[in-house]
């Protein structure tokens, strides 16, 4: 049985993670514990808990494996500059004293952060390296419940691929087919991420959101989409792609796309962050979105062809575009679908651990085709009473302590129902982008004001982010149009037709912002503007008492489903610890926080009123 360490870093949102003998002990992102969000150094806090959680030393470790192979990154770097020569000469005079005092030596730094986790013997330490879209591919297969499956990674770029296709068979994976730089899905959506004023490798997930208040029918959004396929990107019928290099600077320069072609291309300059959004910033953002979803339909249906295989799985950041995912669920070009919840760059760091478990050691792999291995995607640290009660401490909190858990759901559903924003800590931390019912800020779907009041008073974010629903598993299709489990909330599927509400005769006439708040069914604040809802399915055997707490606000209410988003606010990481939770909680106009057994109500806390106390600064995400 062996024990592997994954790392990935120094790009963007490293983690760690640890198995031993194939089974998942624990993962983490750094930005958890450096309260850095997308942080790209050593995750030297991350190592450390998977090691303490695993109860071992880094000596007692079989191999430690990186997630990509930096030489092969170097030299597509080399190699891109050289070919678009003498464009680019800025960026490359900026990228190369970087990697030839940084990247270039990546084994010394990886040595040198791991003297920061603890004591080892370099003579035992064994190093490896994996394929960025091997990672990608192993966290996907080797976690999902499949002996055998087809495998779809889409990213933006790792060494030179930027998408792949192979086929995973019991404990081996092959890579078939694959799309190389600067060809990209990934990067041709984060150019649009760009071009409409977010951040790109955070607001991807913004542009996917934005994308429903695009008008489907409008001549607007039908040019923006002829014109996306007609300038910028040719496809092909296996989901290969072609983007027109005179419209990007990715490859060799500092920006995403050329600023005034692209104006000259739709018509409006590049919106900046955080100025108004306007209708045609919206028809762009769904445009966009539907080339994506052709794209990843094509390449899906190359796979099945070339594979042969039922079961699909899927990771690398374009696998989190819930939109797309959803589409490809209704096509049923494949029996079964798999997407790793935590698939972009973090979970590199597990595949990567993953592959050399399972094709470096030849370790057997056994799988009951049912169940994951991810364990609801709940790796991260829990926090005993005893720290719980130190923390109260340090806050000189006020709380209530429930020793009968039923009371415990039972209040907090009643307050819930009465329009009430709780902030949800329950043991592990979830591995993932996404809060799955551990570190969570939940309310009440049923109210037409909630997702305002989330976005602008606790988030502190966008009033067009939309929310996602945590449904009673068994309960899912009194309330969506979706048939298979959905329990790391990366599937987008209708809300069904006996819960939709008319709409105004001139809707399609309205400003977007107008029909940010027609109520559209009677679970108003999870319902997109087309009808849709990125579900999260509860499931007791994984989570038992997010399951309690929901099937006690059932009990009262008849709605089994509450509003579940990440317990964070703008620009900051997912809460990590019982303070950070505090913290969190006394700076936004939550109502209530409930970590474990203990509850805190808002009016209770000393200094609640005291906004200077608690007052941040938010940046942008």
């Amino acid at each position: 049985m062996k024990n592997i360490l994954g790392i990935s870093c120094f790009y963007h949102d490293s983690a760690a993670a640890i198995t031993s003998g194939g089974t998942i002990v624990a993962a983490a992102q750094e930005e958890r514990f450096t309260r850095r969000k997308h942080d790209a150094g050593f995750p030297t806090n991350a190592i450390r808990y998977c090691l303490e959680e695993a109860g071992l030393t880094l000596n007692d470790l079989d191999a430690i494996v990186f997630y990509d192979k930096p030489l092969l990154k170097f030299e597509r770097l080399l190699e891109t500059y050289f070919a678009f020569a003498p464009k680019g000469l800025l960026s490359f005079l900026k990228a190369m004293p970087v990697w030839l005092h940084e990247k270039l030596f990546l084994k010394k730094q990886i040595y040198d952060g791991l003297t920061d986790v603890g004591p080892y013997d370099k003579r035992k330490i064994k190093l490896l390296f994996s394929e960025h879209h091997l990672s990608h591919a192993a966290s996907a297969f080797y976690a999902s419940p499949y002996r055998n499956a087809a495998i779809l990674t889409i990213d933006g770029v790792g060494e030179w691929s930027t998408a792949s296709i192979g086929i995973g068979k019991e404990n081996k994976i092959s890579i078939i087919k694959e799309l190389h730089f600067p060809h990209s899905v990934g990067l041709l959506y984060s150019a649009f991420t760009y071009f409409l004023g977010f951040r790109v490798n955070s607001g991807e997930y913004k542009l996917m959101g934005l994308a429903p208040y695009g008008h489907p029918h409008a001549p607007q959004t039908i040019g923006f989409t002829e014109t996306i396929k007609g300038k910028l990107v040719a496809i092909k019928e296996d989901g290969s792609i072609w983007l027109d290099q005179d419209y990007f600077n990715y490859a060799t320069g500092l920006r995403m796309v050329r600023h005034d072609k692209w104006a000259d291309l739709f018509g409006f300059p590049p919106r900046t962050e955080g100025s108004a959004i306007e209708q045609h910033h919206c028809n762009l953002a769904l445009a966009i979105q539907k080339v994506t979803e052709e794209i990843v339909l094509k390449m899906a249906n190359e796979a099945r062809k070339i594979t042969g295989e039922q079961n699909l799985v899927m990771a690398g950041g374009v696998a989190l575009n819930c939109v797309a995912n959803g589409r490809l669920l209704r096509e049923k070009i494949f029996d079964n679908i798999y997407i790793q919840p935590a698939a972009g760059d973090a979970g590199g760091a597990l595949g990567a651990a993953l592959a050399v478990n399972f094709m470096y050691f030849d370790e057997e792999r056994s799988t009951d085709g049912i169940h994951d291995l991810m364990a609801g995607a709940y790796l991260g640290p829990e926090y005993s009473e005893k720290e719980i009660s130190a923390m109260n401490r340090k806050a000189s909190s006020v709380y209530t302590h429930f020793t009968n858990f039923n009371e415990l759901t039972s209040f907090i559903a009643g307050r819930l129902a009465s329009g009430d924003v709780v902030g949800w800590f329950q043991g592990r931390m979830e591995f993932g982008p996404r809060a799955l019912g551990n570190r969570s800020i939940l309310a009440d779907a049923r109210d037409p004001d909630m997702q305002k009041k989330l976005n602008l008073k606790i988030k502190y974010r966008e009033g067009f982010r939309p929310f996602a629903p945590s449904v009673l598993a068994e309960d899912t299709t009194r309330y969506f149009d979706l048939a298979p489990a959905s329990p790391y909330m990366l599937f987008v599927a209708p809300v069904t037709n006996n819960h939709r509400k008319e709409l105004p005769v001139n809707y399609n006439e309205l400003t977007y912002a107008d029909r940010l708040y027609c109520t559209r069914s009677d679970i108003p604040s999870v319902t997109h503007l087309d009808f849709s809802a990125r579900i999260q399915t509860v499931h007791k055997e994984t989570n038992s008492r997010y399951w309690d707490l929901i099937n006690a606000f059932k009990q009262q209410t008849g709605y089994s489903l509450l509003i579940n988003t990440s317990f964070n606010v703008r620009g900051e990481p997912i809460v990590c610890t019982p303070l950070d939770a505090y913290t969190c909680f006394m700076s936004t106009d939550m109502d209530i926080l409930v970590i474990g057994d203990y509850v805190y109500l808002k009016t209770e806390q000393p200094d609640w009123q005291n906004i200077d106390k608690w007052k941040r600064e938010f940046t942008i995400d």
